[in-house]
């Protein structure tokens, strides 16, 4: 019995290690360099949808970004148009604290939001109030940027709520200057 158990609890080791996320060490050597300050400057678009926990789209939505950059301090203003008609606008307000590390905040934002860069890549997490059909959830978004070019980013951000994936986020930002 005691085989079966230190096995059992082996399985369960090795699947957690399978199924574990991929680390910020992983895009070091990647190129081009990720920094937000560089990227998030000037007008950009960006395309995207959100899926439900079982992969099934369920809005798709346009956003016109401006951003700039004074310093450490970064603004980035969101318009989101959304297929079903609703429009929102969410204002980011940007500190780089340290060499490839950052803080966000914005209105539904609880707290601060937190990313690091390394190589290409950004992952960037916090905690956000939706709203859905009419009610008020916190949910936690780990989201993760992979810059293709100088001009053109991709974003998959894991919806989570208690630990577990509710839904996900797909988007592609483009600067409008990009050719």
């Amino acid at each position: 019995m005691k085989l079966f158990f230190n096995l059992l609890l082996g399985a369960m080791a090795w699947t957690l290690v399978g199924c574990s996320n991929p680390s910020l060490s992983d895009y070091q050597q990647t190129t081009p360099k990720l920094e937000l300050e560089g990227f998030f400057n000037g007008e950009l678009v960006a395309y995207g949808m959100v899926l439900d926990r079982s992969g099934k789209l369920t809005r798709r939505f346009n956003v016109d970004l401006v951003a700039s950059w004074q310093g450490n301090q970064g603004i980035i203003n969101e318009k989101f148009y959304f297929d079903d008609g609703e429009q929102t606008t969410r204002i980011w307000r940007l500190t780089k604290t340290a060499v490839n590390k950052y803080q966000g905040q914005a209105d539904d934002v609880i707290g601060l939001a937190s990313g690091e860069t390394s190589g290409s890549a950004l992952y960037w997490q916090y905690d956000m109030t939706i709203n859905v059909d009419g009610t008020d959830y916190q949910v936690t978004l780990d989201d993760w940027m992979y810059l293709l070019d100088e001009n053109r980013l991709f974003n998959k951000t894991d919806i989570l709520k208690f630990g577990f994936k509710v839904g996900e986020i797909v988007l592609f930002i483009e600067k409008k200057t990009a050719k």
